[in-house]
C-alpha cells in the first residue's frame, strides 16, 4: 500500500466518522464539529492525492487546501454565532424534530 493510498484510505474513515456525527447527532455543537471532521478529511485526501510519480508535490491542491482552511474556519465561526444566537432565543440547543409534510 503506497503512503497516497494509506491517507485516502485514512480520509475516508475520517469522512465516515462525520457523517455518522452528522447523522446522528442533535446537538448543534455536535452537528458544527462533524462539518468540521467531514471538511478535515476532504483537505487530507486532496493532500493525498497531491503526490506524483516525480521528486516534487503538486503545489495546486496545495493551495487548494490552504484557502478551505480559511473559508473552514470563517463557516465554523459564523455556524457557532448562529447557534449561539439560536440558543438565546428560544433557550434550545436542538434543532426541532420535523413535522413532516402537512399537505
Amino acid at each position: 500500500m503506497t503512503q497516497a493510498a494509506f491517507f485516502a484510505l485514512v480520509a475516508g474513515v475520517i469522512a465516515g466518522i462525520g457523517i455518522y456525527g452528522l447523522i446522528t447527532q442533535r446537538h448543534l455543537l455536535r452537528r458544527v464539529l462533524a462539518v468540521n471532521v467531514l471538511g478535515h478529511s476532504i483537505f487530507l485526501l486532496l493532500v493525498a492525492l497531491a503526490r506524483r510519480d516525480q521528486d516534487y508535490v503538486d503545489p495546486l491542491p496545495h493551495a487548494m487546501v490552504l484557502t478551505g482552511i480559511v473559508i473552514a474556519v470563517s463557516a465554523t465561526a459564523f455556524a457557532l454565532v448562529l447557534a449561539r444566537r439560536y440558543h438565546a432565543e428560544t433557550g434550545l440547543v436542538y434543532l426541532p424534530e420535523d413535522e413532516g409534510d402537512k399537505g
